[in-house]
């Protein structure tokens, strides 16, 4: 998939004149190095559409868009159209809720044709950075506890929102799903006219243009977090028991491929938001026999951190007696170490503070699924919200 920013025509059909971006004032780099998505492993070229800087692709729009190009379309299957549709069952939900302006909207969708075969695009309001790159920007590597604050306020809001108006379970929410809004379109237009006076070195190769990429500036103002990309979305009014999430931010009833349900995302948020605040992943899977994630070194860690599960919820799950004997016993129990609770593990804060993060996190991490509080009632969290007042 391929994201880009655009100005695209005007309705009604205005007269425009499209900028120029044929500045012949570039680098040209060596058609044998590989650059950007050449190194992304298993690229292969044919897959994508090959989008020049400049191009027009639909005359609807006047302003600043992100627009999203899938690879062709035979690659995608069913999931072509899946996260449209998810899109459109945002859209047909109730508006005014809270939560809905920190969900990405939809502003258009089409089909394009491509040298190999046709490429879904899906056209939003354009955003700044992710929550990663923001994180990457701090030399520790942390988010400062305001920032935690409001993010954490605003993703519980687009959660009670989508659990409850759209009957959506996100299912992938990790750190760069999450971007800043642009209160600033001075952010766009530099990053325009900076490629017009001076265009980013690029190779031609096989009759495609391949450039470098060019960062948006740090803006004035940051808007707010807005939860996004939907492609592993679905719906929530229907029995789960598929695998879903990253591996290190799975909930131990999709490990145990146990029914699931909205809950998997607020098992996904704790994780998450440790590993934004703490500088460190909370789970890391890694199975020292094997060098790389396994199930059970996972579970172990879970069971290190908040002790056993408890019978009854071992008995729900489909995989549970790949892992656990009849007694309740992880097989692999060598890899579970010595209890080592949140108390431990948290160091960035002190005294009542400390407390009442640990207790909001105890709210999230939770074996039993329905032992997890709703987005609703974390959005009302007594450490989120002293944190908000301050």
């Amino acid at each position: 998939m391929l994201t880009s920013f655009l100005q695209s025509l005007p309705r009604l059909g205005r007269r425009w004149t499209p900028l120029n971006f044929t500045n012949p004032n570039f680098i040209q780099l060596s058609a044998s190095q590989a650059i950007e998505e050449e190194t992304i492993p298993g690229y292969i070229a044919g897959r994508y559409y090959p989008t020049r800087i400049g191009e027009i692709l639909k005359d609807r729009y006047r302003r600043y868009v992100t627009l999203k190009i899938f690879i062709k379309s035979t690659s995608m299957g069913q999931q072509l159209d899946d996260e449209l549709k998810i899109y459109k069952r945002i859209e047909g939900a109730p508006q005014k809720h809270p939560g809905r302006k920190y969900v990405r909207s939809l502003l258009d969708s089409f089909d394009i044709s491509g040298p190999e075969d046709k490429h879904r695009c899906l056209v939003h309001p354009p955003l700044w950075e992710s929550m990663l790159d923001f994180l990457f920007r701090n030399p520790v590597q942390r988010l400062p506890t305001p920032i935690l604050a409001v993010t954490l306020h605003r993703l519980f809001l687009a959660l009670d929102y989508l659990h409850t108006e759209c009957k959506i379970i996100h299912t992938d929410i990790k750190a760069d799903n999450i971007m800043f809004g642009i209160a600033d379109d001075s952010v766009l237009s530099d990053f325009e006219n900076t490629e017009l006076q001076h265009p980013c070195p690029r190779k031609e190769l096989d009759g495609r243009t391949i450039y470098t990429s060019r960062e948006l500036r740090m803006p004035k103002n940051l808007g707010a977090p807005i939860l996004c990309d939907f492609g592993s979305a679905v719906i929530g009014d229907k029995e789960h028991s598929e695998d879903i999430q990253p591996d290190i931010y799975r909930a131990p009833e999709v490990i145990l491929q146990a029914p699931w349900s909205y809950s998997v995302d607020i098992w996904n948020v704790g994780c998450v938001i440790w590993n934004l605040f703490e500088g460190g992943s909370l789970f890391s899977g890694q199975d020292p026999e094997f060098q790389t994630y396994r199930s059970r070194a996972h579970l172990a860690e879970m069971i290190r951190l908040l002790g056993p599960p408890s019978p009854s919820f071992l008995a729900r799950g489909n995989l549970t007696q790949r892992f656990f004997s009849q007694e309740g016993d992880l097989y692999a129990g060598e890899l579970v170490g010595e209890h080592i609770p949140l108390e431990q593990r948290e160091t960035s804060l002190e005294g009542e503070e400390k407390e009442m993060f640990l207790r909001l996190m105890r709210k999230m991490l939770q074996w039993e699924p329905e032992k997890r509080s709703s987005a609703m009632e974390l959005e009302q969290d007594e450490w989120v919200q002293a944190e908000l007042h301050k």
